[in-house]
């Protein structure tokens, strides 16, 4: 299965065929999984996060279950801080898949719960970053990802 070239840095992924499905690791759950158009984001977009911006693995969560009034839903990657805190929510969307207010909606629900500092939404082609302050009631869309 050919995936499209993200508008990130090349990440260098373990990518092997099993039973004919394709299948990616992933440096955070230490596992492997079936590469679909959203996992592709994913698994690059974890690999810049590690290796441009410096927030380690040991400190990302990967589809961490996040309850929501009574709904139990899956942000696609935490980051946290040292003090296991979460700092940034990623929201990651195949590339395909238009950025649209629903992206803003979905990761504002993990939010809701969360409260961190950094919301990201991105399909590997754009990138939305917006830090958050809760004092003033007001989200601030950023050039790009805060470093670690």
């Amino acid at each position: 299965m050919e995936m499209p070239q993200l508008n990130l840095p090349n990440a260098e992924l373990k990518i092997k065929l099993v039973e004919a499905t394709t299948q990616v690791f992933d440096k955070v759950r230490k596992k492997y999984f079936k590469l679909t158009p959203e996992e592709w984001v994913r698994q690059n977009f974890i690999h810049y996060l590690n290796k441009e911006k410096n927030y380690p693995f040991g400190l990302m969560g990967v589809e961490k279950m996040v309850k929501y009034n009574e709904l139990s839903t899956r942000a696609d990657i935490v980051l946290y801080n040292k003090e296991g805190k979460p700092t940034m929510i990623v929201e990651c969307k195949a590339p395909n898949v238009k950025i649209t207010q629903d992206a803003f909606n979905q990761i504002a629900k993990y939010n809701f719960k969360l409260k961190v500092n950094f919301l990201v939404v991105t399909n590997g082609l754009q990138h939305f970053c917006c830090a958050m302050d809760y004092k003033n009631n007001k989200i601030t869309f950023l050039e790009g990802v805060p470093e670690y």
